[in-house]
């Protein structure tokens, strides 16, 4: 079996993009896009001004990983950060050296970018993400709390209602 492969992600992959999503609502027990949704996606990625960058695994030419990276911005660094919205890698293909192919290529996408550093998120059940985040030398923030508001809150919140 040849090693992982990471590219970036072309309009002709859209469709391998988009099963990969579909798999990962799968394996977190979510509702896949919608039609709506997937159309927002590709051009999200795609169009003429994307707002995320994808990046797809391959293995024996084959996809079976894809990243989401977009960039935020740290106002004390005065740098882009590199955040990392979606790593997802098929179970089959699980072990085979794509989730450290993908860090290596991320990481270096990031200094490319001219990024002070490069954060993500791990749900707290995915045990074996944070072993391997944690093998690679990343520290989990601790003094930082994640919050949300949907867009029905969003609108209450700008004073649109629902």
């Amino acid at each position: 079996m040849a090693a992982p492969t990471i590219r970036p992600a072309t309009p002709a992959d859209g469709e391998t993009f988009l099963s990969l999503v579909d798999a990962l609502a799968d394996y977190e027990k979510l509702d896949r896009p919608t039609p709506e949704a997937r159309q927002r996606l590709l051009n999200d990625a795609f169009g003429e001004r994307p707002r995320i960058s994808v990046f797809l695994g391959e293995v024996d030419g084959r996809a079976v990983a894809y990243a989401i990276v977009l960039e935020t911005y740290s106002s004390f660094l005065a740098l882009p950060t590199l955040y990392l919205e979606d790593l997802f890698v098929v179970p089959d293909a699980r072990r085979m050296g794509m989730g450290s192919a993908f860090f290596h290529a991320l990481a270096a996408e990031a200094i490319r970018r001219g990024c002070g550093r490069m954060e993500w998120v791990v749900l707290d059940w995915n045990q074996l993400a944070i072993d391997f985040y944690e093998k690679l030398g990343a520290r989990r923030m601790t003094e930082w709390y994640t919050y949300r508001l949907n867009a029905d809150q969003l609108r209450e919140v700008a004073g649109e209602g629902s």
